[in-house]
């Protein structure tokens, strides 16, 4: 198992906090970092900015959403940055939400599944650098009758084949993910209920094209905490639990909400979702179980978090991607450097 940091939105009043987390983890030998976008910052622009201000870890895109790029822009964009920086690029893809997708791009939110599928289809088609042509329900190259010429990429990857990941949460999502790509984007990752959640949906994926689980990596993204108190440490999460399980989309379309449904957590959901729409936010967060926080984070003690480490190894994660806690550099600091001890002592490094 690896370790990844990602540095979610730019623009939060810590950007200069993030180029040195970025240059921290280069030092200190993690993998690969992340970079956000949602309706703030982009994340190809973070990327650059990163890369060109460190040395080995490789920059990844968590994610570029569909909505927001044609699928010929984003095989330029990732040819592009895997070109800049030496071969460190990797490509995750996701079709965000309803809200932002019809927000802010304008782009319908229908059949992301089909959309994502056509849309990878097109974006590895246009990196082989062979004329692209494509004719599918939601994209047609070049558009019929009229002067359009199918064109092939100018750009020269240093990769054949760029790394590709998928943000996936819904069984079906990480079914054609497993089939499609090479990794899983993941929050709310939970070792304990990896098989039910996430690696069977994956795994039948891969079966479809003839291909086993090993190799595919799974990648969660993982909130961590440092502190002798980890009952104090569970309840610094509670708002984000609860953004994302009670607000983060309607009644009807919450896809953190289902996944806590189907972790056992049904009544708990519920109740979050329904103080969090009526606008109790406070009682969303108080309405989260303690088990949920700590079962999907990292808190407590190096040793405490290295036994956790061992559990996220044991479920088949391939790549761990830390959310270091804390207000300041010194603390966030802290937690990458925690992270590398707790891999140690783990015996994963």
């Amino acid at each position: 198992m690896r370790l990844g940091i990602n540095l979610g939105y730019w623009g939060a009043g810590m950007d200069g906090d993030n180029l040195a987390v970025a240059q921290e983890a280069d030092r200190l030998g993690y993998s690969v970092c992340w970079a956000a976008e949602a309706y703030g910052s982009d994340a190809p622009t973070v990327l650059s900015w990163v890369a060109a201000q460190t040395e080995r870890i490789d920059v990844g895109s968590g994610i570029l959403q569909i909505p927001a790029r044609t699928p010929a822009m984003t095989a330029m964009t990732a040819a592009t940055l895997d070109s800049l920086t030496g071969g460190r690029f990797r490509l995750g893809l996701g079709v965000s939400g309803p809200q932002v997708s019809e927000g802010w791009y304008g782009v319908k939110f229908d059949k992301p599944l089909a959309r994502t599928r056509e849309y990878v289809e097109i974006v590895r088609k246009a990196m082989t650098r062979e004329r692209l042509s494509h004719s599918g329900a939601h994209w047609t190259l070049p558009l019929p009758d009229g002067p359009g010429k199918p064109i092939k990429l100018t750009v020269h990857p240093v990769r054949e084949h760029i790394p590709l990941y998928i943000a996936a949460i819904g069984p079906k999502n990480l079914e054609q993910t497993g089939e499609i790509a090479e990794g899983a984007l993941l929050v709310f990752f939970s070792p304990e209920h990896a098989e039910e959640t996430t690696l069977a949906a994956v795994r039948t994926g891969r079966a479809t094209v003839g291909k086993e689980l090993a190799g595919f990596d799974i990648c969660p993204t993982v909130p961590m905490a440092v502190g002798d108190d980890v009952q104090a440490l569970a309840d610094t999460f509670r708002p984000y639990t609860a953004l994302y399980v009670g607000g983060m989309g309607s009644r009807k379309q919450n896809f953190y909400n289902k996944l806590a449904q189907r972790m056992g957590y049904e009544k708990e959901a519920a109740e979050i979702q329904d103080k969090y729409l009526d606008g109790d936010k406070a009682g969303a967060a108080a309405a989260v179980p303690h088990q949920l926080i700590d079962s999907t984070t990292l808190l407590g003690s190096v040793d405490r978090i290295a036994d956790r480490m061992r559990a996220y190894a044991e479920a088949g994660v391939g790549t761990l991607s830390l959310a270091p806690a804390g207000f300041t550099l010194d603390e966030r600091i802290g937690g990458l450097r925690a992270g590398v001890e707790a891999m140690e002592r783990a015996g994963l490094a």
